[in-house]
């Protein structure tokens, strides 16, 4: 859909491409009241399933935040595959570390059958998760904590390579002409956060800072990127790793008077109007419906074949770099909201 620039096409040629799998089953010997009642469970999953395995649950716990729609994206993948594979999906979240290790905690006395989770902060979850896979439960680990997926004990890691996603955007930088950039880092202690910027700092051949700001409240990040704009004009662009920041990044150029270009990691209908409108020059998309579904798909399948992806390789399902140039198109999807 974009243009491709030299890193990406040297890239291509050491990522793995993911996996869309739709399997369809022949029906299975259960007759009866229990054919019955497992059409009934289908029906109120709001969908057909396209299989007729037994209604295993899967559950989902990330470290996402109120009101966060990039997690509102992969939990719509989630549930659409949910669905065909007549999954029970069990959602929860928290932006503490240590709430998150709770909520895995709890999906384990409940002995779900297969756990989806985030390692943001790695070593607060590290215990719990070994914990779910000792006990038997297949562990899927997506989005972040690609290193300690393996140490925890997971079957396979669905998401970005953070490091390589920041080694594009500083390509993109270099293509653009760019001599100074901030990072925008909105969450201390995320480690996704810091390789997406390291890798940045890996290919970008001008300088970059890491900008820290409080990222519960927008009004400090935009007043702690507007003074970082003021007082150093050379900054000629802002990447910030999230599409909620994208936006107020562009209003504190606008207030600091600055011509920085900003550039984001992620995607919203935000950020696409931004793209459209020349506001927003990239974003980098790391396809969160994919990591949703892929992961309940992938439960499925292992669960149903003992069958696993990645061969200890973690599937990547970014980066793409997305300009204006695809904004029209973006802009369909990111209302259906799988984008």
């Amino acid at each position: 859909m974009a243009r491709e620039t030299g890193f990406r096409r040297r890239a291509a040629g050491v990522v793995a491409a993911v996996l869309t799998l739709a399997v369809s089953l022949a029906g299975c010997s259960s007759t009866g009241g229990k054919r019955a009642e497992e059409e009934r469970a289908r029906q109120a999953a709001g969908g057909s399933a396209a299989v007729d395995t037994p209604r295993w649950t899967v559950a989902m716990v990330t470290h996402s935040g109120e009101g966060d729609t990039f997690w509102d994206i992969v939990r719509s993948g989630a549930e659409q595959a949910a669905v065909k594979d007549n999954i029970e999906f069990l959602y929860s979240h928290d932006d503490d570390a240590g709430q998150q290790a709770q909520l895995v905690q709890t999906r384990i006395d409940q002995r779900v059958d297969g756990l989806i989770v985030t390692l943001a902060k790695p070593d607060a979850l590290r215990d719990v998760v070994r914990k779910a896979a000792d006990a038997g439960i297949p562990v899927v680990t997506i989005n972040s904590g690609q290193a300690h997926s393996a140490d925890v004990g997971a079957l396979a890691h669905i998401g970005q390579d953070e490091v390589t996603a920041g080694e594009a955007v500083g390509a993109e930088l270099n293509e653009r002409g760019r001599g100074k950039a901030v990072c925008l880092l909105h969450e201390q202690g995320n480690v996704g956060h810091e390789e997406r910027c390291e890798g940045v700092r890996n290919t970008f051949d001008g300088t970059l800072e890491n900008l820290y700001v409080d990222g519960t409240s927008m009004p400090s990040v935009q007043s702690s990127l507007e003074a970082k704009l003021q007082s150093d004009r050379a900054v000629d662009a802002v990447v910030a790793l999230g599409a909620p920041f994208a936006a107020t990044a562009v209003q504190a150029a606008e207030q600091a008077g600055s011509d920085a270009e900003i550039a984001t990691f992620d995607l919203n209908a935000q950020v696409v109007d931004g793209l459209r409108d020349g506001g927003i020059t990239f974003a980098v998309d790391q396809q969160p419906y994919l990591q949703g579904y892929e992961a309940v798909d992938l439960l499925w399948l292992y669960r149903y074949n003992a069958t696993m992806l990645g061969g200890g390789l973690p599937v990547l399902t970014g980066p793409q770099i997305l300009t204006g140039d695809d904004a029209e198109a973006l802009a369909a999807y990111t209302e259906r909201g799988t984008r």
